[in-house]
């Protein structure tokens, strides 16, 4: 997902544009952003996305299969970054593709701007929107990442992001790298939901709820849920060195990618600014823990994140100026986690190095200063 509000009529979505008239209004030659604040009103996120899974059984007319679908997934958004990661720790590279967008987008869609000409190498589209369109003519949502599209068709199969994570754990369990860990263990499925309902609602969208509020209360209120929620966070992983259980696992991932952009986007940007991440002593440490192990540090781009925001986000920073910090240096610091215990991988074993076209640019990670 990334952040723009529908086109009238449409609810707010924290997605890369609407599929509508939300460009009829700009100027030839202009780039629409769109708008992210309702004045007077607390931001609500649209979570209406297309459910239909990838299963095993291939309930929803979509089977699992090696080789059939293509991942969309922006680097710069926290929502597409889990599912780069998931794919990295279960090492589904070989059956499934991966299409990557640039970091920023205009009112209709992710465009791949990174590749030659700006078209898709496999899809050979130019928009993500093309893909919705293929399926759903005129769809009226949010053309959002991350997104599953099927080759056969061309046509977008579902953006629904907690589930595409889950199913990548779970459903494609044949395609599985040998020593794969697991990411959602079924006797810890209850509470691995329960913190992940208390991180998405106080924590992955409670930056959003920040940065978008569009009257102080509404700021103050998600403030104080955010940082209660963080506080509660810092107080339960002192004694254990992961959320659940005494492995890495799902709620592991949708937790890092928001502390990930804390300190380089929403302590400022968005106004989550009680402290820094680098204040919280054991938030910072279990950041960086799961930042030096693989599939975590070598998927994020603090190049690509710091522009999504500041630049596509112009009804609050209007001059789209991207900050030069903050010295993301910390990062590979020494974080003492070990002396918690715990087996990030479980009974299963470290994933190999990333593929070379998946491959971060070497100034855009932990070594670059911006």
């Amino acid at each position: 997902m990334s952040e723009i509000v529908a086109a009238p009529g449409l609810p707010a979505q924290d997605s890369p544009a609407q599929a509508s008239t939300a460009q009829d209004s700009v100027a030839p030659g202009s780039i629409a952003r769109g708008s992210y604040v309702e004045p007077g009103k607390e931001f609500s996120r649209d979570t209406n996305y297309i459910e239909d899974r990838i299963t095993k059984d291939g309930r929803d007319g979509w089977p699992v299969a090696a080789g059939r679908y293509r991942l969309i997934a922006a680097r710069a958004c926290p929502w597409a970054n889990r599912t780069l990661i998931s794919r990295r720790l279960l090492g589904l590279e070989g059956a499934i593709g991966l299409g990557m967008p640039g970091p920023t987008h205009d009112a209709r869609s992710w465009t791949f701007d990174l590749d030659p000409g700006g078209v898709d190498p496999v899809l050979g589209i130019e928009r993500l929107q093309q893909a919705f369109f293929t399926r759903f003519p005129g769809y009226p949502r949010g053309i959002t990442v991350p997104a599953i599209v099927d080759l056969f068709s061309g046509g977008v199969v579902t953006n629904n992001y907690p589930q595409i994570t889950l199913d990548f754990a779970t459903e494609w369990a044949e395609f599985h790298r040998q020593g794969a860990p697991d990411l959602y263990p079924e006797a810890l499925r209850a509470e691995i939901d329960a913190v992940n309902d208390r991180v998405f609602r106080d924590v992955n969208n409670g930056v959003y709820r920040c940065g978008f509020a569009g009257s102080q209360e509404a700021y103050d209120l998600a403030y104080e849920r955010l940082f209660a929620a963080l506080d509660w966070l810092e107080e339960r992983l002192s004694t254990q060195r992961f959320l659940v259980g005494d492995t890495i696992t799902e709620a592991d991932i949708r937790l890092f990618t928001t502390l990930a952009r804390f300190d380089a986007v929403y302590h400022g940007h968005f106004k989550c600014n009680r402290n820094k991440l680098t204040e919280m002593p054991v938030l910072w440490a279990y950041a960086r823990d799961l930042f030096q192990t693989p599939g975590f540090g070598d998927t994020t781009d603090f190049v690509q994140i710091k522009r999504h925001y500041y630049e596509v986000h112009t009804d609050i920073n209007p001059t789209a100026i991207v900050p030069l910090g903050p010295d993301t240096a910390g990062w590979h610091t020494a974080h003492g986690r070990e002396s918690l215990g715990g087996r990030p991988f479980g009974d299963g074993t470290v994933p190999g190095a990333p593929l070379d076209d998946e491959l971060v640019p070497w100034n855009h990670g932990a070594e670059s200063r911006g």
